[in-house]
């Protein structure tokens, strides 16, 4: 039996779309087009994709507590009402 852990395999396949450019002053910016509002900015490239995994977390989940739409990525939808088993089941 496989385990699949929905949330860490939505924060990756998101990030496996990020973007990252160099500015200017020699810093690193990311950014997640799917994900409006989703961007970071720090002093090296290692620095940048660790913040911007942090700003996604905190994206994904207040957007789930505010009831937003979040982008449907890799099959993955976040927005499904959970589903529950019968106690029974367990």
């Amino acid at each position: 039996m496989t385990v699949r852990f929905i949330l860490t395999d939505y924060v990756n396949m998101v990030l496996a779309q990020a973007v990252y450019d160099k500015l200017e002053d020699g810093t690193f910016s990311g950014r997640i087009p799917s994900c409006i509002g989703v961007v970071a900015f720090s002093t090296t490239l290692q620095q940048c994709e660790a913040e911007l995994r942090s700003t996604l977390e905190d994206w994904i989940l207040l957007g789930l507590k505010l009831g937003h739409h979040l982008p449907v990525i890799a099959g993955i939808d976040l927005n499904k009402e959970p589903q529950r088993e019968p106690v029974e089941a367990v």
